[in-house]
C-alpha cells in the first residue's frame, strides 16, 4: 500500500459510474427475465440516498412504467421524509402510491409496546414525548458498545438513560414491527402486479447486519448491496439525483426524535467507516488506515473488532431456514 495517504483516500473507493450503473442495469434485466420471472420493481421510496439511487436504476433499466413507488410514513416519521421522498418520486418520473401505516401499527400493538418498554426506564414518559437510542462504544473510542435513551418531554427537557439489556431488546423488538409490516406492503403490491421486491442496502449496511430479518432485509433482489455508501453517492452524482436528496445526512427515520445512522448503529459517520471496512476486508493494517480516517490506530483496531462483532451477531440475519436434512430437488 503507497504510503500516500492523501492520494488514497480519494481514489480507494472510486468507481467508474457509467460502467457501474450499466452493470447493475444489466443485472436487473436478466434477473427478473431469467430468475424472477417477474414484469417489474416496487421500492420503498424514504427520499434517502439508498432507495433513491435504487429507483433510478430501476427506471434507468427497466423505464418508469415498470417501476412502482411506495411512500410508507408513520406517526413517528419525519416531516422531511414525506418531502424527500417526492422530491425523489418527481425526480424519476413516477406517482407514488402512498400508505400510511399508522394505523396497522396502532392495531399490531407497536405505539403500546414502545411506550410500556420505555416506561420502565422512564417511568413518565407518555403522550407528547420523543425518543431515541443512541449507541457509544467503538466510534467514541470505548472498549464496549453501551445504548442509552434519549427522550424529550413536551415541554422540551431532555432525559437520558442508560438501557438495560431486556429493555433495549424490548424497543427493537417494538421498532422492527415498522419494517416488517412496511416490507409486507411491498409483497402485496408486488403480488398483485406480478413484480419482485428490490431491496435497497448498501455494501456497509448489508455487511454489518444493519436491517430486519424479513423487513427491510427482506427482498428479491438487493443492487447495490456490493457498493460501498461513499459509492453509492458517486453512482446518485452520476445519475443526476436532486442535491437535496445528495446533502441529506443518513437517517434512519424510525425514532420519534431525528437520529442519524452512525449515531444508532455504525462506530463512525460513513466515509470513515467505508474505508475502514474497505481496510478490514483488505487485511490493510490499522497503522496505515488510521492517518487517513484521522484517527488513532488503537481507535482503529476498536472498529475492527466492532465490524468483526456485528458480522458475528448478525451472521443469522443472512441465513435461510435451517433445514435438519437436505432436500436436493429444491431449488438448484
Amino acid at each position: 500500500m503507497t504510503t500516500d495517504t492523501a492520494a488514497i483516500s480519494q481514489r480507494v473507493l472510486e468507481i467508474d459510474p457509467a460502467r457501474e450503473s450499466e452493470k447493475i442495469r444489466d443485472h436487473i434485466k436478466a434477473s427478473l427475465a431469467a430468475d424472477l420471472k417477474r414484469r417489474g420493481l416496487v421500492i420503498g421510496i424514504s427520499g434517502g440516498i439508498d432507495s433513491t439511487v435504487t429507483a433510478a436504476l430501476a427506471v434507468r433499466s427497466l423505464g418508469p412504467k415498470r417501476v412502482i413507488l411506495l411512500q410508507m410514513p408513520e406517526r413517528h416519521s419525519a416531516e422531511e421524509t414525506h418531502q424527500f421522498s417526492d422530491i425523489a418520486a418527481s425526480f424519476l418520473g413516477i406517482e407514488p402510491i402512498h400508505e400510511d401505516i399508522t394505523g396497522i401499527l396502532h392495531a399490531a400493538g407497536f405505539y403500546r409496546r414502545y411506550d410500556e418498554a420505555v416506561r420502565t426506564v422512564i417511568p413518565e414518559y407518555g403522550t407528547g414525548w420523543k425518543s431515541k437510542l443512541v449507541l457509544r462504544g467503538a466510534g467514541d473510542g470505548a472498549r464496549y458498545n453501551l445504548f442509552s435513551l434519549v427522550a424529550e418531554s413536551p415541554e422540551g427537557e431532555v432525559v437520558t438513560k442508560r438501557l438495560p439489556h431486556q429493555t433495549y431488546l424490548a424497543i427493537v423488538a417494538a421498532t422492527n414491527f415498522k419494517q416488517r409490516i412496511r416490507k409486507m406492503l411491498e409483497y402485496y403490491h408486488a403480488d398483485r402486479t406480478n413484480y419482485a421486491v428490490a431491496g435497497t442496502p448498501n455494501r456497509l449496511e448489508y455487511d454489518q447486519g444493519f436491517f430486519v430479518k424479513l423487513g427491510d432485509g427482506a427482498a428479491d433482489i438487493k443492487p447495490i448491496a456490493h457498493l460501498y455508501k461513499s459509492q453509492v453517492y458517486q453512482l446518485a452524482e452520476y445519475l443526476g439525483v436532486p442535491e437535496e436528496i445528495c446533502s441529506r445526512p443518513p437517517t434512519t427515520d424510525t425514532y420519534s426524535l431525528a437520529q442519524g445512522q452512525d449515531e444508532f448503529y455504525f462506530a463512525l459517520p460513513y466515509p470513515q467507516m467505508d474505508l475502514c471496512l474497505y481496510a478490514k476486508n483488505n487485511s490493510i493494517p490499522a497503522t496505515e488506515i488510521a492517518p487517513i480516517v484521522r484517527l488513532e490506530p488503537e481507535h482503529v483496531e476498536r472498529v475492527y473488532r466492532d465490524i468483526d462483532s456485528k458480522r458475528s451477531t448478525t451472521r443469522y440475519l443472512h441465513l435461510p431456514p435451517l433445514l435438519a436434512d437436505r432436500v436436493p430437488e429444491v431449488g438448484c
